[in-house]
């Protein structure tokens, strides 16, 4: 008993891989080829089976697509096409803008009725501003202080200096 332990121990650890004289030409102790060409068979097959399925799959999407005629919504049966309601896209927004500021530009400089009717016009903004600092922008005429009211009367609406331009009526 004792002679065949001396024949399995080693004097290192290193001593067991010395010996490399063995035909096979690896250790089999440390790798199992056969699981490792199975493992490469399983997926080679999953692949091409995953892959075959993937083809079929689009195969038949394709066709459903194509046997589908346009879809057909509840609300539209009947209906001629008709474009919605409300803004919509701008077809080319660069020209718009453009063609925008130039009408706005022809407008302000330029005269023309508003409404004829009612004899309402527009002019020039640069002739409305000169007209503005030869006559001045209209006021109100002074009214007399809440307190000198006539009794009877309501007090009068009168803007305080913080009151932003709201009016507050004025309590004694």
């Amino acid at each position: 008993m004792a002679h065949h332990d001396a024949e399995v121990s080693h004097a290192t650890a290193d001593d067991e891989y010395l010996n490399t004289t063995d035909a096979s030409g690896h250790e089999h102790t440390d790798v199992n080829v056969w699981m490792i060409v199975q493992f490469a068979i399983w997926l080679m097959g999953s692949a091409v089976v995953v892959h075959v399925l993937m083809g079929l799959m689009f195969v038949w999407f394709v066709e459903t697509r194509e046997s589908v005629s346009a879809p057909q919504f509840p609300l539209a049966v009947g209906q001629e096409q008709r474009l919605p309601a409300g803004p919509r896209l701008q077809r080319f927004p660069a020209n718009e803008i453009v063609e925008f500021r130039q009408r706005e530009s022809r407008e302000l400089n330029s005269y023309g009725w508003i409404d004829r009717n009612a004899g309402t016009v527009h002019i020039p903004i640069a002739d409305a501003m000169r007209l503005t600092v030869e006559r001045g922008l209209p006021s109100r005429a002074p009214t007399a202080p809440a307190d000198a009211a006539p009794s009877g009367e309501a007090p009068s609406m009168m803007p305080s200096d913080s009151s932003s331009g709201r009016m507050m009526e004025r309590r004694r």
